[in-house]
């Protein structure tokens, strides 16, 4: 099993955030569970990859060729460099089973919303889970409630986004 997480190629204003992240990565590898990324090896995108190779874990990055050098390719990991954003996330998509989503900016939220899409629309079948460290996403769950309460999210479809508040109920949910 392999695991797309999103994630921020910034660190954000507080070090446990990069700590999470590489407790999170060691945490998919112990559990045999491999690790798909954006490929960089800044910010928490780095910290994912890193904890998960200390680890003796899988690790594939997927990073466009405009990013490679912007983002600093990881060079640890099993890196493919694809042409576009759409390849990217095509291709992350095809490698993973699953998706979850750590503290992030635009990016995170984008690409974690377009899988969540693609799960809405039945193109793939796939667990979408945010891991709301720290409460980090009680605001974005206010929100998907809201829109779910004003009928614009099916009780279905609401379904599809899963939260979890600490790091080993996402891994135990991931190896259910």
């Amino acid at each position: 099993m392999r695991v797309c997480v999103y994630c921020g190629s910034s660190e954000g204003d507080d070090p446990r955030f990069a700590a999470t992240a590489r407790a999170f990565g060691a945490a998919l590898a112990r559990a045999g569970i491999g690790v798909v990324f954006g490929g960089g090896r800044v910010g928490l995108m780095g910290a994912v990859a890193d904890g998960a190779l200390e680890a003796g874990g899988e690790v594939i990055g997927v990073i466009p060729r405009f990013l490679e050098e912007r983002e600093v390719a990881h060079s640890g990991v099993d890196l493919r460099v694809v042409e576009s954003m759409h390849e990217r996330k095509q291709l992350m998509s095809e490698l993973s089973d699953a998706f979850v989503a750590l503290p992030g900016g635009f990016g995170t939220l984008e690409e974690f919303f377009e899988i969540v899409t693609w799960v809405q629309l039945g193109l793939i079948d796939a667990r979408c889970i945010l891991a709301n460290i720290d409460g980090f996403y009680d605001h974005f769950l206010a929100l998907i409630n809201g829109a779910a309460a004003k009928g614009f999210i099916t009780p279905r479809n609401r379904g599809i986004v899963e939260s979890y508040d600490d790091l080993d109920a996402v891994v135990r949910e991931l190896r259910a």
